[in-house]
């Protein structure tokens, strides 16, 4: 891969969590957030890794974060809850539910948490692999700030809205994670660094037409001048763009309307405060059938899938989370690639904040 800076797994967490240290975060949390941030990396998802940092930098600096944790839980059963996440961390505040859900799957077979008032949490699929281990299916979802259009409609009115779902099997497990829109805001940014254009059929610009200028797209959604980002499946029906407009809302409503949280146009509508709102679910295996009969068989389905005809031109079917854990794999042994502007962007934060960089 040229053009890239190749970072040790290990350095690039400590660096990160000295960065959230520095502005006030304690240091358990701060690992948390800094795991979850380079994780992102590892897993080929860059546009929601460490070069997101200085935006959190930014969130704390300002308020819209509070570095110390807040989250209180306002209501509960015994396999629900919902936790008012008190503007804190997203990473802190989801990995704090992700594991209450799983404590009550664990107790009572299945546990769903909803959080509200909280914070850009990072990639979905950390969360519903947390479940793993423990024998359970994971489930994460969160709604966003407006970046995405309905179909037919021409401004953005909900988020990117990713949905995840991570299952044991035996070997890796299955692991669906994916935005509900077409692509999410960090790719768009991935083009505006590089200065080039984006690919026809990701978005749209103020009058609700197909364009390729990620800057302009950017700079609309920074103002709510009109234009976003399309739902998943693209521009109109004809290649089912309303089924992601209609997975976008599904998230919205699990996430946001059952917590009480902001939802569409509300998401960092105040000032000072993003009210950002998720959902987590994790269901232990064998409260179905033995966790190892369910393993086996979903490996031999996972193969069933991979050992399918392929098209012509190609040589392999992957099944969802195989490529992430692949290039995690290699990450590992060669380090993580990180673009130059990355690394500059990174130098700066430490810079300012009296962090040494050290890849």
């Amino acid at each position: 891969m040229a053009d890239v800076v190749r970072v040790n797994k290990e350095g690039l967490e400590r660096f990160c969590a000295a960065v959230f240290e520095k502005l006030g975060v304690p240091r358990k949390d701060a690992k948390v957030a800094a795991d979850i941030l380079v994780l992102a990396d590892l897993r080929d998802k860059g546009s929601h890794g460490v070069a997101r940092l200085g935006r959190y930098v930014e969130g704390l600096k300002k308020g819209i974060m509070v570095p110390t944790d807040k989250s209180q839980v306002v209501h509960e059963t015994a396999t629900t809850a919902l936790i008012d996440g008190g503007r804190s961390l997203g990473q802190v505040v989801g990995h704090r539910a992700m594991a209450l859900a799983i404590e009550k799957a664990k107790a009572h077979g299945t546990g769903f948490v909803t959080v509200r008032n909280s914070n850009h949490y990072g990639i979905a699929g950390y969360y519903a692999l947390m479940a793993v281990p423990h024998g359970c299916i994971g489930i994460s979802m969160t709604n966003a700030a407006p970046l995405v259009v309905p179909t037919f409609g021409r401004d953005a009115l909900f988020g990117t809205n990713p949905i995840a779902v991570a299952v044991p099997a035996e070997g890796e497990p299955f692991l669906f994670d994916a935005a509900t829109s077409v692509v999410p805001r960090g790719k768009l940014e991935v083009y505006e660094r590089q200065g080039k254009p984006m690919p026809f059929g990701w978005a749209v610009d103020a009058r609700g037409k197909g364009t390729t200028n990620a800057t302009e797209v950017l700079e609309n959604l920074g103002k709510r001048g009109g234009g976003g980002i399309l739902p998943l499946g693209g521009e109109g029906e004809e290649f089912s763009g309303h089924k992601g407009y209609g997975l976008a809302m599904v998230v919205e409503i699990l996430s946001s309307v059952l917590a009480g949280g902001a939802f569409g146009l509300g998401t960092y509508a105040a000032e000072g405060s993003a009210n950002i709102a998720h959902f987590f679910g994790a269901i232990r295996v064998d409260a179905f059938r033995p966790l190892a009969d369910v393993s086996r068989d979903l490996r031999t389905f996972l193969d069933q899938v991979r050992n399918s005809p392929k098209a012509e031109g190609h040589e392999r079917v992957y099944v969802h989370g195989e490529k992430g854990f692949a290039f995690e794999r290699e990450c590992l042994a060669e380090g993580i690639p990180l673009g130059p502007k990355v690394v500059e962007s990174l130098k700066k934060v430490g810079g300012d904040l009296g962090v040494p960089w050290s890849s």
